[in-house]
């Protein structure tokens, strides 16, 4: 049976807004700052890719993984969230081969087919759980600047970037410390040079990704290898993990947004286009998280 890992009482917070990006090999100014939040657990990921570079096998390389996926690409109203998260590496792979029979994340798969009770218990799991991660959340202004894919791909790409810099940035310091002690030695450093990353993304495209960077953290272009997974949320753990942080963190939020406008019934439709949604709209008008650019609410700004 396979059990828990070690998890730090003390994660390392991430939070980042972002208000400045490229698009497009252009410098865009957002309309309004997409926030980045989440968490690394430092010791337990240098833990467990050091497991992974003592173990004896044919080859030598530390494979870390990626999932990524998003929630609410389709609602009229809020934020398109995406989460990007790290999954111990016993507990990474294709759900069919079961790496998560025995662990507390047994249930997760797709969270479209979770019911909301298990996917609200599988979220604080996951944040526990998870070596890393990140949730990137991207307003509506944003969505209506840049239309939702590039908003949907951008969310992609800057908490995957994001999360990946963390790791790099904790392993240099780790080898620094070692370098720095007396035996010269340490159980929680990483050579960089025998790492490979890969970035799951669930759909049929990858978002840009700012390579440049990553080779200057010492990680090159040929050790990060991008992956479109279709239907990959009930394909991957990594990715099923991301897709339960995007899903019930989003719908926390229209939790939220429905205390201020009870009138709305978000709590409901959550967003989507509803017909109990759209009757609101010509009731009450737009909500200034509505996206602009939607066929349903540009024609009830326009009428």
């Amino acid at each position: 049976m396979t059990t828990s890992p070690t998890v730090s009482a003390n994660p390392q917070s991430i939070l980042e807004d972002v208000q400045q990006v490229v698009v497009k090999d252009q410098y865009v100014n957002l309309e309004a700052p997409i926030r980045l939040t989440g968490s690394l657990n430092v010791a337990a990921l240098l833990s467990d890719m050091n497991k992974a570079e003592t173990a004896p096998a044919e080859s030598s390389d530390i494979v870390l993984q990626i999932g990524v996926d998003e929630a609410g690409r389709g609602p009229l109203l809020g934020d398109v969230v995406v989460a990007a998260a790290i999954l111990p590496r016993a507990w990474s792979g294709e759900i069919e081969d079961q790496p998560l029979h025995g662990t507390a994340l047994a249930i997760l798969t797709d969270s479209k087919k979770l019911s909301e009770k298990k996917r609200d218990l599988l979220y604080p799991l996951i944040q526990q759980q998870a070596l890393g991660y990140v949730v990137a959340e991207v307003p509506a202004v944003v969505i209506d600047q840049v239309n939702i894919l590039q908003a949907t791909m951008l969310g992609m790409r800057l908490c995957t970037e994001q999360l990946l810099d963390s790791v790099l940035v904790e392993i240099q310091a780790a080898g620094a410390s070692a370098t720095n002690s007396d035996s010269n030695k340490t159980m929680n450093t990483v050579d960089n040079a025998k790492l490979k990353v890969e970035l799951l993304f669930d759909g049929n495209h990858c978002p840009e990704f700012d390579f440049a960077k990553f080779a200057a953290l010492g990680l090159h272009p040929e050790q990060i290898d991008l992956q479109a997974w279709v239907k990959g949320d009930g394909r991957h753990t990594s990715i099923a993990a991301a897709s339960v942080l995007a899903k019930v963190g989003r719908d926390l939020g229209m939790y939220e947004m429905a205390k201020k406008y009870p009138q709305f019934g978000i709590e409901q439709h959550k967003g989507y286009p509803t017909k109990a949604h759209l009757a609101a709209i010509a009731e009450h008008g737009v909500l200034p998280a509505h996206r602009r650019s939607f066929g349903p609410v540009r024609r009830a700004l326009e009428g």
